[in-house]
């Protein structure tokens, strides 16, 4: 029985654009970005601060979302499944207050669950192909198709979820009037700006990821920019930026920076082969 039919491939599979992406180093700085995005949203912002350290544990939160990216793409399908059903399972306990009516509201509320995902699938999209990862449109509207997988995992009806960028593009263009920089994102953009590290690394702070949170910031929509206060960068000088930051992390050879923990692209390969390593060139395959 091949990999295919008994799920070893998992939910996306090496022909997929999801799985040649999600092994780029960029991904990364699109994440700190859908961040940004996400935290313009006052219920669900509200929801991640109110039921997490958030303060304290960023750097945890960044990593289990890292690892469930990881998982639902390179993994099997049953590991895939077992990931979404304990992230579904967590959000059921958890609810969130509004300070000005006093309203008790749960954090998987389909709305909430739907900013998060389309900001973060807007926000991968947007800074691969800006940094030059090649994808056309049509690999972008077949990415974000792919993706409606996942929001199945976090409890999303797939029926509801943009199937492509003219859809997309309605949803945030529909979401502008909810989209607030309240004090929550505030948090969230002090955060990201310094966050609270060892003494003995500030200067790693100040070098490299001070650097990685302006880039982040600077690739967010205008909306976001007007929203948070500050001046857009031109978007030539941030696409410049971004090609520039792109090149120099894929310059550093795929199997050095797979090596990093969880190592999910690795187990694939070592899984289905070396056939199955993700790369660029195989998109448009």
């Amino acid at each position: 029985m091949d990999a295919l039919r008994t799920g070893e491939q998992g939910l996306f599979g090496p022909s997929s654009v999801t799985w040649q992406m999600h092994g780029d180093p960029m991904m990364w700085v699109a994440g700190v970005r859908a961040l940004y995005l996400q935290a313009l949203h006052p219920r669900a912002v509200r929801g991640v601060m109110q039921n997490s350290d958030f303060r304290r544990d960023a750097w945890g939160r960044l990593m289990r979302t890292a690892n469930f990216v990881g998982t639902t793409t390179y993994g099997t399908t049953e590991a895939a499944e077992k990931a979404g059903a304990r992230v579904r399972k967590i959000h059921t306990l958890l609810q969130a207050t509004d300070p000005d009516t006093g309203e008790r509201y749960r954090i998987d509320e389909p709305e909430l669950l739907l900013w998060v995902h389309c900001a973060e699938i807007d926000s991968y999209l947007h800074v691969l192909r800006r940094s030059g990862f090649p994808l056309t449109d049509a690999h972008a509207d077949r990415y974000i198709d792919e993706h409606r997988v996942s929001a199945r995992l976090v409890g999303l009806d797939p029926a509801d979820v943009p199937a492509n960028l003219a859809e997309l593009a309605a949803y945030f263009g529909k979401m502008l009037p909810e989209l607030a920089a309240g004090p929550e994102a505030r948090d969230v953009d002090d955060f990201l700006s310094r966050p609270p590290i060892h003494p003995l690394i500030v200067p790693a702070r100040a070098l490299l990821w001070r650097r990685v949170a302006r880039l982040a910031y600077a690739a967010l929509p205008p909306y976001a920019h007007e929203l948070y206060g500050r001046t857009a960068p031109a978007p030539s000088t941030v696409t410049r930026r971004l090609r520039v930051t792109g090149t120099l992390l894929r310059c550093v050879p795929a199997r050095l920076r797979w090596q990093l923990p969880p190592k999910h692209i690795l187990r694939a390969m070592a899984r289905l082969g070396p056939g199955s390593r993700p790369a660029p060139y195989k998109v448009g395959r």
